[in-house]
């Protein structure tokens, strides 16, 4: 099989693999308890903290560890905004579900909500984003990379014009950390969102940063854990095993990055076809994301046709994949709803070969001769 879904998931590095070994081993105490095996883990449990703030050029005591973005997602979210018994929010219509469904119950609750459009190139208008606040704004939230297309937003932009205003800033951040430098002093991030197995770590462990001078509210009052920001005991190893994975990550990333631009302009450069439109185009940003469309083809078809090759690719974030809907981020860039089924995403990483990209463009001309026989 040749895996050309690494947006959605990736393999664990030996790396990691060895840490968590490691660490569950001989660190399996409760980071509460008081003894030494406690103790150790707890240590452990910091010098960890100290890594993931370093490579977001943040303070340690604002890190705090979760079992993955989406809960990294929906606890900031909520002890950032629940400070405030009501007020206006910002985010936008191609959120990650997990932004999407917690300003829905937000707005059941009594905030108010607004949800902004992105343009043909899947970017934010920073203007659009200063028109719609209001003197009760409280926070906006915008992926810095969209998990369909790639594309980045104008974070730093964005992150000044908040940090003018008073306004907190939160970012999910899942798709381009370990993808591309993020400071979140220089970009005025207040609060941000990380996952452990889109960079090559376990499933089930995520960490959220939230700026040590912005208070918040726990989600569940009395809770010992993460200084009160999660309940639950720690996973030490799987933190630990987390930490690995972005230490290597970080140690590869700007080779790896080019990299992985050159096997984009190489698959790129062999599907350009008249029936084939890359989303997003004129603004890569993330060059290990590549969306796009066979006009007149569903992506699920498509999809379904590239597994019976051997080739793993997606129809969007494996979020929403399998409920058959258009895809909300070629929606919100102006699609209709039959060109935003269309949605395909390969998305490739360490183990992508050119050699896979040849057999994926042979595919895709595969698929088009087929299509243009039938006239599909």
């Amino acid at each position: 099989m040749i895996y050309l879904d690494y947006a959605a998931s990736t393999p664990m590095s030996d790396r990691a693999i060895l840490t968590y070994t490691k660490a569950a081993k001989e660190y399996f105490g409760n980071t509460q308890s008081s003894h030494d095996s406690g103790t150790n883990a707890s240590q452990l449990l910091e010098l960890a903290r100290t890594t993931i703030s370093t490579h977001l050029n943040g303070d340690p005591s604002g890190v705090y560890f979760t079992s993955g973005g989406t809960e990294a997602n929906i606890l900031t979210l909520t002890s950032l905004i629940k400070r405030y018994p009501r007020g206006h929010l910002i985010t936008t219509q191609g959120e990650h579900s997990s932004v999407l469904h917690t300003f829905a119950k937000l707005e059941e609750e009594g905030y108010r909500v607004s949800y902004l459009t992105y343009n043909h190139e899947g970017k934010i208008e920073v203007e659009q984003l200063l028109e719609v606040i209001s003197e009760d704004t409280i926070l906006v939230s915008i992926a810095s990379g969209n998990s369909e297309t790639g594309t980045t937003q104008p974070i730093e932009e964005i992150g000044r014009e908040l940090y003018r205003r008073n306004i907190l800033f939160h970012t999910d951040a899942v798709q381009t950390f370990g993808k591309m430098p993020i400071d979140v002093q220089k970009l005025n991030i207040s609060a941000l969102s990380i996952s452990s197995h889109k960079l090559h770590g376990p499933k089930g462990v995520g960490a959220c940063y939230i700026n040590p001078s912005v208070p918040w509210n726990p989600l569940i009052p009395g809770t010992v854990h993460e200084k009160g920001f999660r309940p639950g005991t720690v996973n030490v190893p799987g933190i630990c095993s987390f930490t690995a994975a972005v230490e290597e990550t970080f140690e590869r990333m700007e080779p790896e990055q080019k990299r992985l631009q050159n096997l984009r302009s190489y698959l790129l450069n062999r599907i350009v076809h008249p029936n084939i439109v890359i989303e997003g185009q004129e603004q890569p940003g993330l060059a290990n994301i590549i969306g796009l469309r066979i006009k007149g083809l569903e992506g699920q078809y498509a999809m379904l046709e590239f597994n019976r090759k051997g080739i793993a690719v997606s129809t969007g974030s494996a979020c929403s994949v399998g409920q058959q809907k258009p895809s909300k981020t070629l929606l919100s860039m102006g699609r209709n709803e039959d060109e935003a089924r269309e949605l395909i995403r390969i998305s490739f990483g360490r183990e992508t070969t050119e050699e896979d990209l040849k057999k994926t463009a042979d595919v895709f001309q595969e698929i088009l001769t087929r299509c243009s026989a039938t006239k599909i």
